[in-house]
């Protein structure tokens, strides 16, 4: 068990590395550390007076897509719906954008909860940033040029945010690729686990260096020293190296208030789909070889075997 007290004594990761950043930038880009630009806006839960109001002492994911009643965004605002709770649950607030009205944003949601078969409903506010105010403040948009284009979209964004309103991480992607949600909501349970602990987590966590039984475990700064990691840590691991030097010290997430199995529900998703599939296939095996009852069946061959049911429409919006 970790000593908490020492802890206390001992800069966590995001202090850490967020003390590398300035809080604004000198070209007026938006960079990592950096306070992110307040706004207000309409949306579809109503007026935003202030962005850093409204997420005030809270984390918060801004999420932009680049336009309504596209086929990739349909499919993404479905599935950051799927893992809303997921979201809340860590006391992470999320607002989307594009640059269309608001009045468009409501009549698309239409589709979007018709595409999912999850029965779905959408938590979240959408921003109508139809001026660009937001989207060219946060550079999701070149104010240099939107205004010559015939369809001026956002690029896929993703900002995630801490409660001191400073930008922890983003993610852009080009318009022909989707964005991955469980990675959006592991990167929220890596950076809280850092704003909270001194520590780093490892590529592919939380399913690393599961060949030497420590599945989960994350990395000690390296400005804790062997002292504070003996005394605060006890039971760490450190991985031999042939250049001997001891900086890859692991500690369990359990120690420091992780999650070892950190994309379950991912995978818990998959098997609900599977069981489904299963459920269906028996179904309409037992539908094809029911005798009818007022008569007795003819001798006949052995039935076909039953085909496989075609996916149902919005499953994309099921499988991670």
């Amino acid at each position: 068990m970790a000593n908490d007290a020492g802890l206390s004594t001992i800069k966590s990761g995001t202090e850490m590395y967020m003390s590398l950043y300035p809080e604004t930038s000198t070209d007026k880009g938006l960079r990592l550390g950096n306070v992110v630009p307040d706004f207000k806006a309409e949306t579809t839960q109503g007026p935003i007076e202030s962005f850093h109001e409204w997420k005030k002492g809270k984390w918060a994911i801004l999420f932009s897509h680049p336009a309504d009643f596209t086929p990739v965004c349909t499919t993404e605002i479905g599935r950051l719906a799927l893992k809303y709770d997921s979201l809340a649950a860590m006391d992470c607030l999320v607002a989307t954008l594009s640059v269309d009205p608001v009045k468009s944003h409501e009549e698309w949601l239409t589709d979007v909860v018709a595409h999912c078969e999850n029965k779905i409903e959408i938590k979240f506010p959408i921003i109508g940033d139809q001026d660009r105010s937001i989207s060219t403040a946060y550079g999701m948009i070149d104010p240099g040029t939107s205004g010559d284009q015939t369809l001026p979209l956002t690029i896929r964004a993703v900002f995630i945010i801490n409660p001191e309103n400073k930008l922890m991480l983003s993610l852009n992607y080009p318009a022909c690729v989707g964005r991955n949600m469980d990675e959006i909501v592991r990167c929220v349970k890596a950076l809280q686990l850092s704003y909270q602990k001194s520590i780093a987590t490892p590529a592919n966590w939380p399913y690393n260096h599961e060949s030497i039984g420590m599945k989960g475990s994350v990395f000690l700064l390296p400005t804790v020293s062997a002292e504070e990691a003996e005394a605060n840590y006890p039971g760490f691991h450190t991985c031999e190296l042939p250049s001997q030097k001891s900086y890859l010290r692991l500690v369990k997430a359990e120690v420091v208030g992780g999650e070892v199995d950190g994309g379950a529900a991912a995978g818990d998703d998959i098997e609900a789909i599977k069981k489904e599939i299963a459920e269906l296939k028996v179904k309409i095996a037992t539908a094809g070889s029911k005798p009818s009852e007022d008569k007795k069946p003819e001798p006949s061959p052995a039935p076909a075997p039953a085909p496989a049911p075609a996916p149902a429409a919005g499953a994309c919006c099921m499988v991670s």
